[in-house]
């Protein structure tokens, strides 16, 4: 029996069009949109499992043809998680690109331990728990992260 979840929807952007509204979302935070920023963010785009700032810098690096910080990476990393271009998978310390840069939303990541795979997946009715538990003891949830660690259908 499969369950409804019950989500928001969203158009899933890819290529051109997510870079280009993930630059229309940083300008409207009132940052710019380098082009040092523009490649940091298609490179991560490009990668199809979490990554980290150093896999980024190497990207970056190869494709420039010099060589980045990953300490660049890192502060570029951080203004786009803050501007919800990006979403920071903490148990891997890496990053994925936000596909819906434009909804702001808590994130429920579940991540394979054996490939690395992560998929998002936006439940409302948990994350809306979440925040009402946390609420209930007085905290101040401000950027709910939910990690399921274990093994995709493909490795389970």
């Amino acid at each position: 029996m499969t369950m409804a979840v019950p989500s928001h929807q969203h158009h899933e952007l890819l290529g051109d069009d997510l870079a280009s509204a993930a630059r229309t979302r940083l300008e409207k935070a009132g940052e710019q949109w380098t082009t040092m920023r523009a490649s940091v963010f298609e490179a991560l785009a490009g990668f199809d499992k979490p990554a980290s700032a150093y896999d980024i810098a190497e990207a970056v690096s190869g494709r420039e043809g010099r060589r980045v910080a990953a300490n660049s990476v890192y502060r570029i990393l951080d203004l786009f998680v803050g501007a919800n271009l990006a979403r920071r998978v903490e148990s891997a310390n890496a990053y994925v690109a936000n596909a819906h840069p434009g909804c702001l939303h808590d994130c429920i990541f579940l991540v394979c331990d054996t490939c690395g795979q992560t998929t998002h997946l936006d439940d409302d009715r948990i994350t809306r728990g979440v925040r009402t538990a946390a609420e209930a003891t007085g905290f101040s949830p401000e950027r709910p992260v939910i990690e399921v660690r274990g093994k995709c259908a493909d490795c389970g």
